[in-house]
Formats: structure tokens, C-alpha cells, sequence
């Protein structure tokens, strides 16, 4: 089915809207590489006004994006496209995503897709039976689960929630936005990411602990929806929202860049943050908190650094000659350019179409995938 170019319909929370959210990035990386693959992408994106306040990509410069207000003026407006799609993809955490799933499973006569950007909160809210955006019953329905976590949980998708067929789809970085950039290090170690109360503590033990230790040096904290309760050291300072044409250079700016995971990431492991590809892809060395499947992604010591408590960061910063960072952040970037852009993500998601196109029964409404 992929050999040929596809009509592919994507159903996500956000496209045009970095703020807040990972989604954003994700999906421009991966509509432009399908895009430069020469399929024809119809992209989705409810409308909402915290995002239409925010847009830092309002119209992107491949396939087409499209928002609508409500879920009737989608069914009404965009039944057509997605009947006569050959994959309709639908994204974790879209509004209403669980009358979006059903009009979607009810309609397209394609390949249907589910894409979890977040799928260890996904299946955390299955197990409360908090079904804010897939039920339970749509699961089985889908002909692919496409997971930003792999490892176990792939087995779990499959034999506790009826997935069709479960696969990784971790997220990935457009090296030619993500790259190394000259200019001088500002910062001894710094974070980029939105808060999250479960990610807080470790940030405070491994960046905001580490700079009360080290007044001399200087630490930074990019990201929005940080409560202004937080009591930050006086040499940490705060970007409240960086855009992601930014990124690049706030990277570069950086002796060490500090990545943290959410609990329930680590709890299920094998889930790759995109920070962490960018930041690789950036040749900037990082110190990540530990989970199980990291080694899949970047090997401890050699592309990574680990650490758990604010010594460990500690140590890092005094032990390690600038030489030594440079060795480890080259060779993330190594990596993450041999296995882990946009480009190598549609490749993936190619071949997966392609398995489910094999295997499933033909169903009416659409044009014949």
C-alpha cells in the first residue's frame, strides 16, 4: 500500500500550536515527511483558544491543515475527506476525542489509526475508567495502535486492551531545524520543558537543588505553567514560553541540558521524549533521570549521561572536562541521526500501513485502500 502515495487524513490536538504541548512538533515533523514522500496529508485541529492565542506555526508550509469549531461542523464539513481517505489517523487527547474516535471507526473505509502521544496516561485513565478522549471499546476497532511507548507495554495494548496491532511510533526531531549552533554557553545546565507537577521534584533535585550548591554558576528553566509559588534559586533563571525556532539555540547554549520524565513514563519505560531528541540532535550533552529501555535510545555514558540525585549532578559538572561533554553530545547526535528523525519516522509508519493494509477485510463507505 505505501508504495504508492496515499490520501491520509490526521485527527490531532494541536499542529499550529507549540504552547503547552509536544503534540505540535511531533506531527509537523511527521506530515512533512510524509509530505516529501509525495502522500497528500489532510491535517485536523479543533479549534481552540488557547492555541489560536499561541500560534507559532498558524499555517504550515506543508499539506493542508485545516480547524473546526465544533464536532458537528467536523461530521458536517470533513465526512467526505475522511470516508474517502486511505488512513485516517486520530491523535491522543483530542476534544471529544471519544465521539471523534467513534465517527471516525463509523465512517472511514481506509486504514483507521490511533496515535498515543501519551500512552501511559492513556492507559492510567483506562484502568480510573476516565475516558477523556478513547473508550475502552473503540480500541479493538482500530487496525493500528500507534504508541509513543514501546517495550512491554506494546503486549499490554494487545492483550488487555484488544489492539489490533500494536507498534511504536516513538516521536522523533527534524534535523535540519535541530542541529548545532556556534555561540557562546550561557548556561552551566538548563530544562526545557512545561511544568508537570509529577516531573517538578525532580527538576528541583536535579537543576534548582544543584544551583543552590553552585551559586557561581548559572542554571536555566524554559517552559510555561510554572506556578509562581515555586521559590527558584537566584541564579535560575525563567523563559515562560520558548518557541521551537528557538530551541536550536537555547540548546546550544547550554554546558549540559537536564531531561526528566514523567512518572508514568518511567513506570512503563521505553518512552523517549522528543526534548530528549532535540537535544541530542542539538550535539548537547544531557543528564536524564533513569528508565527502563533508555539504553534502546541512548547508551548511559557513552551518548547520555544518568543521574538520580543532585550529587550526581554535582559531579557531573566538576568532573567532566569540556572535551569529555563534547565526545557524549556528538555521539547522541550520532545516534538520534542514524535512527530517530521525522524521515525515519515515515518510513515506519509506511511499513505498519502496510501490514494492516494485508491483513485486514474490506469495509464499505470509501474508496478501496
Amino acid at each position: 500500500m505505501p508504495q504508492r502515495n496515499l490520501d491520509i487524513v490526521i485527527l490531532g490536538l494541536s499542529i499550529t500550536s507549540s504552547w503547552g504541548n509536544g503534540h505540535a512538533v511531533t506531527y509537523r515533523g511527521l506530515v512533512r515527511g510524509l509530505c516529501n514522500r509525495g502522500h497528500r496529508v489532510l491535517f485536523l485541529e479543533r479549534d481552540q483558544p488557547w492555541y489560536a492565542d499561541n500560534r507559532d506555526l498558524p499555517r504550515p508550509p506543508y499539506g493542508t491543515t485545516k480547524t473546526y469549531r465544533e464536532l458537528d461542523e467536523l461530521r458536517s464539513t470533513w465526512c467526505d475527506a475522511i470516508r474517502g481517505a486511505d488512513v485516517v489517523i486520530v491523535g491522543s487527547y483530542v476534544p471529544d476525542g471519544v465521539d471523534v474516535a467513534r465517527f471516525v471507526l463509523d465512517n472511514a473505509a481506509g486504514i483507521r489509526a490511533f496515535y498515543d502521544i501519551d500512552t501511559p496516561v492513556t492507559l492510567g485513565k483506562l484502568e480510573r475508567e476516565e475516558y477523556d478522549y478513547i473508550e475502552p471499546e473503540s480500541i479493538p476497532r482500530f487496525d493500528l495502535y500507534l504508541s509513543f511507548t514501546g517495550g512491554p507495554t506494546l503486549q499490554r495494548l494487545e492483550t488487555t486492551f484488544g489492539a489490533q496491532r500494536a507498534r511504536a511510533l516513538y516521536c522523533s526531531v527534524d534535523p535540519e531545524t535541530y542541529r548545532p549552533t556556534p555561540g557562546d554557553l550561557l548556561w552551566d545546565l538548563g530544562y526545557l520543558g512545561t511544568y508537570s507537577r509529577d516531573r517538578q521534584p525532580t527538576v528541583t533535585r536535579l537543576l534548582d537543588a544543584v544551583a543552590r550548591a553552585k551559586p557561581q554558576r548559572r542554571f536555566i528553566v524554559a517552559g510555561p505553567q510554572y506556578p509562581s509559588s515555586i521559590d527558584w534559586a537566584a541564579n535560575v533563571e525563567r523563559i515562560d514560553h520558548l518557541p521551537p525556532r528557538e530551541h536550536a539555540a537555547f540548546y546550544g547554549s547550554q554546558r549540559l541540558t537536564l531531561n526528566v520524565t514523567r512518572e508514568d513514563m518511567i513506570r512503563a519505560g521505553y518512552s523517549p521524549s522528543i526534548r530528549l531528541f532535540e537535544a541530542a540532535a542539538c550535539g548537547t550533552p544531557i543528564i536524564s533521570d533513569s528508565w527502563a529501555g533508555l539504553e534502546t535510545v541512548l547508551m548511559p555514558d557513552e551518548e547520555i549521561f544518568v543521574a538520580e540525585t543532585t550529587d550526581d549532578v554535582l559531579q557531573l559538572l566538576d568532573a567532566q572536562s569540556p572535551e569529555s561533554l563534547m565526545k557524549v553530545g556528538r555521539a547522541a547526535r550520532e545516534r538520534v541521526l542514524t535512527a530517530h528523525t521525522a524521515a525515519h519516522r515515515v518510513i515506519e509508519l509506511e511499513r505498519h500501513i502496510a501490514e494492516a493494509a494485508k491483513s485486514r477485510p474490506a469495509r464499505s463507505g470509501g474508496r478501496p485502500s
